[in-house]
């Protein structure tokens, strides 16, 4: 087996276990590329025995505070982790591309907020430290100090998503390291490749093999027994709601949890809003990766007078994007992530039809693994495309007569995430930044927007706790307090 902490090499076939105990593997997974379905690596898949090893190494150096990482050391190893990946920049992007389907300019702007991200993780350890807290506000705390400081909370599981496929893990990876915790991580068995690497760089950047280890399996009981183990001490999961809140039920009692679902995030647009600006807009955020984002653009409301004029540019500028192999550099749309994905987004298209959508551009698979950007207009409310998240190239266009009635519309869900506006009317943006259940909506902009600084928070059914660097990192942490007394003075 390939000892991949010396091997540096990452663009073989071959891919070995990233643990912190040698075990033999017990398969090989084969990793595709969602294109063409042509072979990308081979990687060794692990058992309920690596399981076992894994969170053992893990807890283990957890519970021995004196192995914890000092803070200048893990400023260290994520600032060289940085510089890594910096180095490494092209390579990390078509990588991703290749495994993941994304096309490769937005794949090369993925490893840029990823380094990004590793920077963003640096920045809150050296300016986020405890506080004093007053105790001189009750009568009883006189002749006391007290401070806290943060402490890792434990060992974090992470389980992570295809569609970013380096992004997703550096925000639950490089947290961890930065809060103090062991990690250990499961990525997408589409998209293991990334994931690898990244922890490979964190080791070449001086993290000890216990501090993070990867899981790679296609098994749901070896998943599962890594996830729902006593010595967890946070889980980390991006993914479908009903995987996710299937899980949270079978954690351990005391266990932590981050859940980061999807949605059907809603657009508004109201009288004066402007066309053009929408409409360019909503084409990337409704067609960036094949639609396969939990914040992408899904429902469109658009004043019942200008609602086909709208759908109709829109669709005219969808049917020019260019839908394509992931690698080549002109390719704007990649494919779904497999065949059955193709399948799935056709049947809820050809239902939302059949009861009376207007297709204005798109409606059928392009390929075996492509589908064309569609866009519909007035699907029923009770169309899948207008009740679930699509996760797909297709955008939905309704009209409204009221704008409270198109707020009422974009709250029906069970699902919120982030939401959008377009108006220059700063008082009626407010009326729908008000009324919009989000935790995040854009002004003039589209839904899937985010820096990975900022708060990333599903709500309802589309998630749990918050995400984003420093909240993240904040989530992986206990606050400590010391209380002095002065002695009995």
């Amino acid at each position: 087996m390939r000892n991949l902490m010396t091997d540096t090499a990452h663009d073989d076939s071959h891919w070995g276990l990233l643990l912190a105990r040698d075990c033999e593997a017990q398969g090989l997974l084969r990793v595709t590329a969602p294109y063409d379905g042509s072979p990308v690596a081979e990687v060794e898949t692990c058992s309920v025995q690596h399981v076992e090893a894994a969170l053992s190494a893990a807890y283990r150096q957890y519970r021995d505070r004196t192995q914890w990482i000092p803070l200048y050391e893990r400023i260290g190893i994520l600032e060289r982790a940085a510089r890594l990946m910096t180095k490494e920049h092209s390579q990390l992007a078509l990588l991703a591309a290749r495994e993941g389907g994304k096309p490769l300019a937005d794949s090369q702007v993925e490893v840029t907020r990823a380094i990004d991200s590793v920077r963003l993780a640096v920045n809150e350890l050296r300016t986020n430290a405890g506080e004093v807290i007053p105790m001189v506000s009750a009568k009883s705390g006189r002749d006391r100090i007290a401070f806290t400081e943060h402490e890792p909370i434990g060992v974090v599981v992470a389980v992570s998503a295809f569609n970013h496929p380096l992004n997703l893990v550096v925000h639950q990876v490089a947290t961890a390291v930065a809060a103090g915790c062991p990690v250990i991580v499961k990525p997408s068995e589409e998209t293991p490749l990334s994931c690898l690497r990244f922890v490979q760089i964190l080791r070449q950047a001086g993290l000890a093999r216990e501090w993070a280890q990867v899981i790679v399996t296609c098994e749901i009981p070896v998943a599962e027994r890594l996830v729902t183990d006593h010595r967890v001490g946070l889980f980390s999961f991006i993914g479908s709601s009903k995987v996710g809140w299937m899980l949270r039920t079978k954690l351990a009692p005391g266990v932590r949890c981050l859940l980061e679902h999807g949605g059907a995030a809603p657009v508004i647009l109201a009288e004066d809003a402007d066309h053009k600006l929408a409409a360019a807009a909503l084409l990337k955020g409704g067609f960036y990766h094949a639609g396969q984002v939990c914040v992408s653009v899904q429902r469109v409301y658009v004043p019942g007078d200008h609602a086909r004029g709208f759908a109709e540019s829109l669709a005219r500028m969808a049917g020019r994007l260019i839908v394509g192999d992931p690698t080549d550099s002109r390719t704007e749309v990649g494919p779904l992530i497999r065949p059955g994905e193709v399948d799935r987004v056709h049947d809820w298209v050809s239902e939302a039809i059949a009861g009376g959508a207007q297709c204005l551009a798109g409606g059928k698979p392009r390929s075996e693994t492509c589908y064309e950007c569609t866009v519909l207009l007035e699907p029923p409310a009770d169309a899948r495309v207008s009740r679930l998240e699509i996760f797909g190239p297709v955008v939905c266009v309704y009209g409204y007569d009221q704008l409270d009635a198109a707020i009422e519309a974009a709250n029906s869900l069970p699902v919120a995430f982030q939401g959008a506006v377009f108006t220059r009317d700063i008082d009626l943006a407010m009326h729908v930044y008000r009324g919009l259940d989000a935790s995040a909506v854009m002004l003039n902009d589209h839904t899937a927007f985010r820096t990975d600084g900022m708060p990333f928070a599903g709500l309802r059914e589309s998630g749990l706790g918050v995400g984003g660097i420093p909240h993240t990192i904040r989530e992986m942490q206990i606050d400590k307090m010391f209380v002095i007394g002065a002695g009995g003075r």
